[in-house]
């Protein structure tokens, strides 16, 4: 066996940045305060400089400073110090450190090495879960996506925050929400109500938006994803697995320009209208909107595709249209069983994300002609108990020729952690388009 070999089988590993983060640390302790966010003790491969450090994290908890002396002191007290190398090895720590000043630099080496450590071991465990031909492929992508994504969300930095720096931060946000109108602590819809109610949607949050069918579910996803994604510029996700993505693009200029959908599918359009449209082009052009529109799309496939979207293109909400369409990998299963396992999913993806999912959804047929209610969410009590908002959608059907306004209402029938109410909206018929209903209107 060649040296080549040997060492391709060695663990990406850097014993010299080990000991040099530790010895800065014992020469400049103040520096503790920075690497306690940017170093875990695990990072290291040397089981006596883990040990080391952990000694030292341990000091810093206790506000002692660390030297070579207190640390020697605390492995002697925790029977420590032979797993630690001895105290021959500690005191020869600092003489190993070219310079305290670059703590932060040996401890991205030292965090480098151990995530292609982490890297090798996953691909082992993706390579011995491969050869087992009882495990569907997609449900192997579909894992190895999600140990990616985890492995990449756990190697950020994490900091801690004492109560003085949560209190000044707080201030500091009353301070600017004072001088700034509507803002939110989540993601603005742009129906003022309805963020008063719920101060924007809220990152983990599973959002359900029910209506009848032909109601404007669709319709009013799109008015929210004007705001968000063209208004403010907020990076969105939508899932059309009912309509193709140029039917999107054409309510979505028709919902921006005010021109209406009939005019546009018929090419009768005036100097003006079409001044408008590209108007609208062009500042949806700059949008960082993004659209999947595959139909009866399978969990698996929508997961994978909703990682993709925040990793790739840093997405901060996703779009669902709609729930009903979402296929699982067992159809045989009763109905309740599928969505059961879909709103779960869904509630689980949006932790995972750590954004807001909202997945519109149908409500059922009893509630044609009233104001619908929880009980009539199609499929599943599931999807009301594993929702942390559920609004509905509620107008009267227009009647052939009908381009007036229309008076609508979002009910906010359920918010975890807020009030519930509802919130008057108008609905105009020739863009199919909902806008905030102005007090005396």
């Amino acid at each position: 066996m060649d040296n080549n070999t040997l060492i391709d089988k060695v663990p990406p590993h850097n014993i010299e940045a080990e000991q040099a983060v530790l010895g800065a640390l014992l020469l400049n302790w103040g520096s503790m305060a920075e690497l306690v966010s940017l170093l875990k003790a695990d990072r290291f491969y040397s089981l006596q400089n883990q040990v080391i450090y952990e000694a030292l994290q341990h000091l810093y908890q206790k506000n002692i400073t660390g030297d070579t002396i207190s640390l020697i002191n605390e492995l002697t007290t925790d029977n420590k110090l032979e797993q630690a190398g001895g105290a021959a090895y500690i005191a020869s720590l600092t003489d190993t450190v070219p310079s305290a000043a670059n703590i932060e630099y040996y401890a991205e080496i030292v965090n480098d090495r151990a995530i292609r450590r982490e890297l090798i071991k996953l691909s082992s465990e993706l390579k011995a879960a491969s050869f087992e031909l009882s495990k569907k492929s997609d449900a192997l992508l579909d894992s190895a996506e999600q140990k990616i994504f985890a492995l990449a969300e756990k190697n950020e930095s994490t900091e801690i925050y004492s109560a003085k720096s949560i209190m000044i931060k707080e201030i500091e946000l009353i301070d600017a929400r004072t001088k700034v109108k509507n803002s939110f602590t989540g993601i603005p819809t742009g129906f003022g109500k309805l963020d008063t109610y719920t101060s924007g949607f809220q990152n983990s949050e599973l959002i359900i938006i029910g209506a009848r069918p032909s109601i404007g579910k669709t319709a009013i996803a799109l008015s929210m994803m004007q705001n968000i994604a063209c208004e403010r510029r907020i990076p969105c996700g939508f899932f059309s697995l009912e309509m193709p993505y140029e039917s999107i693009g054409m309510r979505l200029l028709s919902q921006e320009a005010n021109v209406p959908m009939q005019k546009i599918r018929s090419g009768m359009l005036r100097v003006s209208d079409i001044q408008k449209l590209q108007a609208s082009a062009s500042r949806w052009f700059k949008a960082p909107f993004y659209v999947v529109d595959t139909p009866n799309m399978r969990l698996l496939e929508l997961r994978a595709m909703a990682r993709r979207m925040v990793l790739k293109h840093q997405v901060k909400i996703i779009f669902i249209d709609y729930i009903g369409l979402i296929t699982t990998e067992d159809t045989t299963r009763p109905v309740y069983d599928q969505v059961s396992e879909i709103s779960k999913s869904l509630k689980a993806l949006a932790r995972e994300l750590n954004i807001p999912i909202v997945a519109l959804c149908q409500v059922a047929r009893s509630a044609e002609g009233e104001e619908p209610n929880l009980a009539q969410l199609r499929g599943s009590g599931s999807i009301e108990q594993d929702a942390d908002v559920v609004m509905f959608l509620h107008r009267d059907r227009l009647k052939d020729g009908d381009v007036e306004a229309q008076d609508a209402k979002i009910i906010l029938a359920k918010q975890r952690n807020g009030a519930t109410g509802d919130i008057p909206i108008l609905f105009l018929p020739p863009f199919s388009k909902f806008v905030t209903k102005a007090e005396g209107e």
